[in-house]
């Protein structure tokens, strides 16, 4: 199941996976494929070189790549605390307002919040890749549009091919004139942030306007046939995140949130503000509610200061296991993870379905 780049950049498998979690993506990587590890959670420029120090010590000098979250615009000189002062009270009230409705607890005596949306900053963003270039690192994504071009042309002075995520052709435009190499085409369907069109539609359209620049398709993928569908569209393999989410090397903490995705249907997700300030699809929760448009509630913050807002609030929500308001961000195709499998299960289903679809299509063509 190889493509042209996914020979380019060494990997067996055209599957390309996104996850917070090391232990995901190096195992993807063994298995054929391509991990990608997720870089916004990583506060400190120590504990990603922690992980990638992890990474290459179970990737047996297979790739793998690094996804970062940086604005294509600089913001210099504005600290995080100078940020938390914009969030209004009435949010801050709103927040403790929720937590009370369901009992949350605090968090215990000298446990800060682990879970803070801080990656977005261009400083984070910044030291985290002074770390990663010192990595054989052999992708650099970045899921906040096109990253700025400095960033382009160091990484392609070190032989590091750029990938940007698009929900829309003009998104995906602007990522070719900013010499973006690869453009990940991401669906209405896929979890995290989302544009407001179907892979079905948007694929194909975004393959046009960039090329020859390769395409990844990224939403409602979770079979090899669905994988399929993505080819057969135009794109040079699929860009997955959610699928990863319930294998067993992932680890959610929280057995709850687990047991949740396991239960939940396609039709169990929403597109909301509530996490980051960017409509991001997630699962729907007591907590997604809350943030709904409606009379006495104030609406989420912009980005950064939604993320700020309630990072507290989701560190005790996960700590404490409150199972009304625990989720996660997930794309719609949560409805067909319904067990626990390896990643290396989950692969080898993949490239199964990809030779069914392919066998039933070349019986079609046969019989013309």
């Amino acid at each position: 199941m190889q493509t042209e780049l996914s020979r380019q950049l060494g990997a067996e498998h055209a599957i390309f996976g996104f996850t917070p979690f090391p232990a995901v993506a190096a195992a993807l990587t063994r298995a054929g494929g391509f991990g990608v590890l997720g870089a916004v959670r990583y506060g400190a420029a120590d504990d990603l070189k922690r992980d990638l120090d992890w990474l290459e010590a179970h990737t047996d000098g297979l790739p793998y790549g690094l996804d970062v979250v940086m604005p294509a615009q600089k913001v210099e000189g504005v600290t995080e605390d100078e940020i938390e002062a914009m969030i209004p009270e009435e949010h801050r009230q709103y927040v403790r307002d929720i937590l009370a409705a369901h009992d949350v607890p605090e968090l215990p005596e000298g446990e800060r919040s682990g879970w803070r949306i801080t990656g977005w900053m261009e400083s984070v963003a910044r030291s985290q890749l002074d770390v990663a270039f010192d990595y054989p690192v052999k992708l650099l994504a970045n899921a906040l549009g096109s990253p700025p071009p400095d960033v382009v042309e160091r990484a392609h002075r070190g032989g590091i091919p750029v990938a940007a995520l698009a929900g829309s052709p003009r998104h995906a435009e602007r990522h070719k004139e900013a010499g973006i190499d690869i453009v990940v085409a991401q669906g209405y369907e896929a979890g995290g942030h989302t544009g407001e069109i179907a892979s079905m539609v948007l694929t194909p359209e975004v393959v046009r306007a960039v090329d020859p620049l390769p395409v990844l398709c990224a939403g409602g993928i979770g079979s090899g046939e669905q994988l399929a569908a993505a080819l057969a569209l135009g794109a040079q393999g699929a860009w997955l995140g959610s699928v990863w989410l319930t294998t067993t090397e992932a680890d959610l903490g929280s057995r709850a949130l687990t047991r949740k995705l396991l239960a939940a249907g396609p039709g169990d997700t929403v597109r909301s503000r509530a996490l980051t300030g960017k409509p991001a699809r997630l699962l729907r929760t007591a907590w997604t509610d809350a943030w709904e448009a409606g009379e006495g509630r104030p609406g989420p913050l912009p980005m950064p200061l939604q993320g700020l807002l309630v990072a507290e609030a989701n560190s005790r929500i996960q700590r404490w296991e409150v199972e009304p308001l625990l989720g996660t961000p997930v794309g719609q195709i949560v409805g067909s993870m319904d067990s626990e499998r390896s990643v290396q299960a989950v692969v080898d289903d993949l490239t199964r379905g990809f030779d069914r679809a392919l066998a039933r299509l070349n019986a079609i063509a046969d019989r013309h």
